[in-house]
């Protein structure tokens, strides 16, 4: 199968398009990469997406334009991957972009994805998956984090089909860090750890008026502020046990602006960033310590912040080595869009994606709704009917 796989993060800065081969010798599933582009939102998009993410009020009439202006970028997108796969696909796997996970004590209630699919199917004539966090939910699980699935294949056994013999981890660092480990005898873990970009970035657009610290620069002209670093670790969250997950709708540039109220002093702009980006790094360092990892393949859009990545490998030295995911033929920047085209494979074959130890629901589900681009393939051609009659 050639499926094309779009991903659009809580960063929303764009999306990630990844077409891959898939086939099936045995036990083993094989995934060609065809190729992987990112796409970036015009300045225009990412201000509508920001400002319908909490603690923003908004209208459904913001909302239906919001999600058939991303149908249309979703759409573009799905036509450069179908020219990564060589110009036809079976299928693509559109996510949307969140712009709600809906979390109250701990338990995931709902979840919305924008992105109107139906205009990604007529552009690229395939079916289409997509809402694929809504029947983990319906099962009791968080709907969050689904990479795992993709983890726990890549990292279970080595090419001879040797499970590890020490625990080993998947880091990806998006606006949300989420982690997955695989350990020997155990469950397979994933969760959200807390905020990789998503504060730093709210920093970067509200003091520097830009999208981001390109690299991390002016974090590293910075000093850590040990009261606001301090204030920032105690928050809840970290406390709490897994499953869990979490977005934009607490780590949000109103959560940091009540941070900064309450400490009552003046944070120099590049201080503000080098906090950040340590809390990032000692909330990574603390949960691969936890579980005591000896390695840590990370991907993800935070690995171009050099300080951050430089703070994370710093704080694991002699403990756990962090390497990229390129290493093992994975590209960095695409390995979320490449989940999702796993994922969409697992779908097609009536194969679980989401795994109960990860999200705590109930049971494995498959996930995704299906949206065709015709009819489904078999079906038997008829004459339009002319009129309905009912039979009693």
């Amino acid at each position: 199968m050639k499926i094309v796989g779009l991903m659009s993060g809580t960063s929303y800065d764009g999306v990630d398009v990844a077409a891959a081969e898939f086939t099936v010798e045995r036990d083993t599933l094989w995934l060609r990469p065809l190729g992987h582009r990112g796409l970036d939102y015009d300045d225009e998009l990412r201000e509508r997406i920001g400002a319908l993410l909490p603690p923003a009020a908004t209208t459904i009439e913001a909302v239906c334009r919001l999600d058939n202006r991303l149908g249309e970028v979703f759409a573009e997108a799905a036509a450069v991957g179908l020219e990564l796969a060589g110009g036809t696909a079976d299928l693509v796997v559109s996510p949307g972009q969140t712009v709600f996970h809906w979390v109250e004590e701990g338990v995931a209630r709902g979840t919305l994805q924008l992105g109107a699919v139906a205009r990604v199917a007529a552009r690229v004539g395939a079916p289409v998956l997509s809402d694929l966090r809504s029947a983990d939910i319906a099962a009791g699980g968080q709907g969050a984090p689904l990479v795992p699935a993709f983890d726990v294949l890549l990292l279970a056994a080595d090419d001879a089909g040797t499970a590890p013999a020490e625990p080993r981890a998947a880091l990806n660092l998006g606006g949300i860090a989420n982690l997955t480990v695989v350990a020997p005898g155990a469950p397979v873990l994933g969760y959200d750890i807390g905020p990789a970009n998503a504060l730093l970035d709210a920093a970067a657009r509200r003091f520097l008026d830009r999208p981001c610290d390109l690299d991390g620069a002016r974090a590293a002209a910075g000093r850590v502020h040990p009261g606001l670093l301090a204030a920032l670790l105690a928050e809840p969250y970290y406390a709490a046990p897994p499953p869990k997950s979490t977005g934009k709708e607490l780590f949000h540039g109103g959560y940091l602006d009540e941070r900064l109220a309450a400490l009552g002093e003046p944070v120099p702009v590049d201080d503000l960033l080098a906090t950040l980006t340590e809390l990032t790094a000692r909330v990574v360092a603390a949960e691969c310590d936890r579980h005591g990892v000896v390695e840590v393949l990370a991907a993800g859009g935070g690995l171009r912040n050099r300080t951050l990545c430089g703070r994370i490998a710093a704080l694991g030295a002699g403990r756990w080595r962090l390497r990229g995911t390129d290493e093992l033929g994975v590209p960095t920047q695409a390995k979320e869009a490449y989940a999702f085209a796993l994922l969409g494979w697992l779908s097609w074959h009536g194969l679980p994606g989401a795994i109960p130890s990860v999200t705590g629901a109930a049971r494995p589900t498959v996930l995704g709704s299906w949206t065709p681009s015709g009819p489904p393939a078999g079906a038997t051609p008829a004459r339009p009917p002319r009129r309905l009659r009912i039979r009693t």
